[in-house]
């Protein structure tokens, strides 16, 4: 089709410890968009990713691993003093994880709307965005240009609310922003938490009548082990999971992500928003993705490829 997915988004490099003394750590690709970047890129789609890096080590790192995942960067801006976010992950006694500490020196340097190319929006299928950068309001206007130029190209808007409150200067503001965005995008993923958060209630029921204000055509509402609640043409489906042993559920939301984009890019110009039958197929694949990746540890290093699919 000579097009691709294109995400935006920052980009995050996860310093997880080796053991649980957490002296020393390993050092990995992390951030929800990085993750479904190379998330579709492994499952044989063709991705680029819109973000910033600096020209220290910890960047050169990022870009050299994007490539390797197969995600075009031509689209990215490069500014010298940038330094790319930090999160420390420790070790339990127990193997569990806990975000010890987050670290951005310069949340200030930006993709600005200005950056934005027009022919990379030319050659875009869609869209994928999440509110990790919302917060900042250089990035907030970026994102809302990128949503403009991609829609004056025929792609379609896909929306993960992804909300992190704590990055947020209140819970107003974090509400109003993302919920601003519904009204633009024509695929949603929630968790069920997001949902009742988003529309400031505490029932999913209340929840969905309040979302079906906003005419989203496909709405994807993730319940972990229940599987995926989604909202299309006026139905209500629910799609179960693949039945697995979970080991690690970090990166599961966004292992399904990459798997529906993946989908949603394979289709193609066929690809209608009412049409049930397709999206089953669509989110059971979707489904699929996260169950695989919830049965290593980890979040990108767990993100299944296309050849796992055939083993």
């Amino acid at each position: 089709m000579n097009k691709h997915v294109l995400v935006y988004g920052d980009v995050f490099v996860d310093y997880i410890a080796e053991d649980e003394t957490n002296s020393s750590f390993h050092t990995y690709l992390g951030g929800a968009t990085v993750n479904v970047a190379a998330g579709v890129a492994r499952l044989g789609a063709p991705v680029s990713f819109i973000t910033v890096t600096g020209s220290d080590e910890t960047s050169e790192f990022v870009r050299k691993e994007l490539q390797k995942e197969g995600v075009d960067l031509s689209a990215a801006i490069e500014i010298p003093e940038k330094r790319v976010n930090g999160v420390f992950v420790h070790l339990t006694p127990e193997h569990d994880r806990v975000f010890a500490d987050y670290q951005n020196e310069t949340p200030d340097l930006q993709v600005t709307a200005a950056d934005l190319k027009e022919k990379t929006f030319q050659q875009t299928s869609i869209l994928h965005i999440c509110s990790g950068t919302m917060f900042h309001p250089t990035a907030f206007h970026t994102t809302k240009q990128a949503v403009r130029m991609a829609k004056a190209s025929g792609a379609l808007i896909s929306f993960d609310a992804n909300i992190r409150p704590l990055r947020w200067e209140s819970e107003e503001i974090c509400r109003e922003t993302t919920v601003s965005f519904l009204k633009e995008a024509h695929l949603v993923k929630l968790t069920e938490e997001e949902l009742t958060f988003m529309m400031n209630t505490e029932s999913l029921e209340v929840g969905i009548r309040k979302l079906e204000n906003f005419s989203i055509p496909v709405v994807m509402i993730t319940q972990g082990e229940n599987g995926t609640l989604v909202l299309i043409d006026g139905e209500t489906i629910r799609i179960p999971t693949v039945k697995t042993t979970p080991v690690d559920t970090t990166g599961a939301g966004d292992a399904f992500m990459a798997g529906v984009l993946c989908q949603m890019y394979k289709h193609g110009g066929t690809l209608t928003l009412d049409d049930v039958s397709v999206w089953k197929k669509i989110i059971q694949f979707g489904n699929r993705m996260g169950a695989i990746c919830v049965t290593k540890p980890g979040a990108l290093s767990a993100m299944p490829h296309a050849q796992d699919l055939l083993e």
